[in-house]
């Protein structure tokens, strides 16, 4: 099962950054060919469920995620939220931290484990590297757009 982490030091306040990365629905914009439905009423809290549809006509598939830990930054603290892959296909979990940083910035680590249902292990070399790029330019778009 790949585990990845990601870390990014963007020139916004934790709490801007939380809001760009915690804004499910942005996530379409930044992932290509995916659609995201949140499927639990506003506003995120533990227990928010949604999923993640990614692909073209019949060959799609759907990671179900539901958040299990939303603490949100607040003054000096981080945020950390967890979301678990509650799936058919796409198991694991990830997290997204957001930590004061240098200058008034934030600190972004994404970590993340990703399973595919099915798929050997033989593959997980190759499952990281795709993932890992792909996360992290949605990382970097969700961060720079407002």
């Amino acid at each position: 099962m790949p585990t990845f982490s990601l870390v990014r030091t963007p020139p916004l306040p934790p709490a801007e950054a939380w809001r760009r990365l915690t804004e499910w629905p942005r996530h379409a914009d930044a992932v290509p060919l995916t659609r995201i439905r949140v499927l639990t009423p506003a506003p995120t809290r533990e227990g928010t469920r949604f999923v993640a549809r990614s692909g073209l006509g019949p060959l799609t598939v759907d990671d179900v995620m539901e958040v299990t830990v939303w603490r949100p930054p607040a003054g000096d603290e981080g945020g950390l939220c967890r979301l678990e892959k509650r799936g058919r296909t796409v198991l694991g979990w990830a997290e997204i931290e957001v930590l004061p940083g240098p200058g008034g910035r934030s600190r972004v680590v994404w970590r993340e484990e990703l399973r595919v249902r099915s798929l050997p292990r033989a593959f997980d070399g190759a499952l990281e590297w795709t993932s890992r790029r792909m996360f992290g330019r949605a990382a970097d778009r969700l961060l720079r757009r407002a």
